[in-house]
């Protein structure tokens, strides 16, 4: 891809998720993580738009000037983002690949981020970290974030999520809210997941794909693992085999739904066919 077409990608992208962020996300994502605490932290000046409840008439007597208190919510947070760009990322049947998905999601909470003032950080994993983008504010930081999903080549394939939470426990020691951006198709985790859990604020978000429950009636289809490499004949036209490949496509989203849960994970599942934005609402406001 040259710079002239990736320049164009990243300014759809930008386009379609700081508005949809300005419009309908960024509220529901103060709410969701900022609106949780009420403790009181410092005063500052006022600034026109600051609510007049806020005031404090102590501070502001002494100093004969408005100030107002400022609380925990309001104060800056640190948000990572954990994507998974393994081979299977760049699996799709339908409207897009996973990878596109997952660019749009993480270009959606960034906007939101720094919209609530909230510092946006990434670490990009496959069998291991390959890059770690530090947290930082402003919208060329954004951008950079999405240059970096659409043309990042991993130097591997397989999906080890517990080296990608052990390597974000290791950089950022302050509390944090982290989503973990991934298929998970890994079976190695729960235990790295729970320990991550108790630290950081922690959501999973489920990228799944309609091919990866639904075989089409073709006869004979050579599918191939992208995370291995290995080749498997297929016949579709078999019924017992298209009920196989659902069921464990269903097996492995009960798997998740579990370990979230055991976790004490907050987590949605969003689909390559179908729109990002309800599952995301209702991850916010159930929270």
């Amino acid at each position: 891809m040259n710079a002239k077409e990736l320049l164009k990608k990243v300014r759809i992208i930008e386009l379609k998720t700081k508005g949809l962020s300005s419009q309908i996300f960024s509220g529901e994502y103060h709410s969701a993580f900022k609106g949780r605490g009420m403790a009181f932290s410092e005063v500052r000046e006022y600034m026109p738009g600051d609510e007049i409840r806020t005031i404090d008439w102590n501070v502001t007597a002494r100093f004969n000037h408005p100030y107002v208190k400022v609380f925990h919510e309001e104060r800056e947070m640190t948000v990572m983002l954990l994507i998974d760009i393994s081979g299977s990322a760049s699996y799709g049947t339908k409207t897009k690949l996973k990878r596109e998905l997952i660019a749009e999601i993480a270009a959606v909470i960034s906007f939101s981020a720094i919209q609530n003032n909230d510092k946006i950080g990434v670490i990009l994993f496959a069998e291991k970290p390959e890059l770690y983008i530090p947290p930082k504010k402003g919208k060329k930081h954004i951008l950079r974030i999405i240059r970096e999903l659409i043309e990042f080549k991993p130097q591997t394939k397989g999906t080890n999520i517990r080296g990608a939470l052990d390597y974000f426990n290791n950089v950022i020691k302050k509390r944090s809210i982290a989503f973990v951006i991934s298929d998970f198709l890994d079976n190695r985790f729960e235990d790295q997941l729970k320990i991550t859990a108790r630290k950081h604020d922690l959501v999973a978000l489920q990228i799944s794909d309609h091919g990866e429950y639904e075989l089409p009636k073709v006869g004979w289809i050579q599918i191939e693992d992208l995370e291995s490499d290995q080749l498997k004949w297929v016949n579709t036209n078999s019924s017992k085999n298209r009920k196989e490949y659902k069921k464990q496509g269903l097996a492995h989203d009960h798997y998740l739904k579990n370990i979230f849960r055991r976790s004490g994970v907050d987590f949605a599942k969003v689909r390559t066919d179908q729109s990002y934005v309800q599952p995301l609402m209702n991850l916010f406001k159930n929270r």
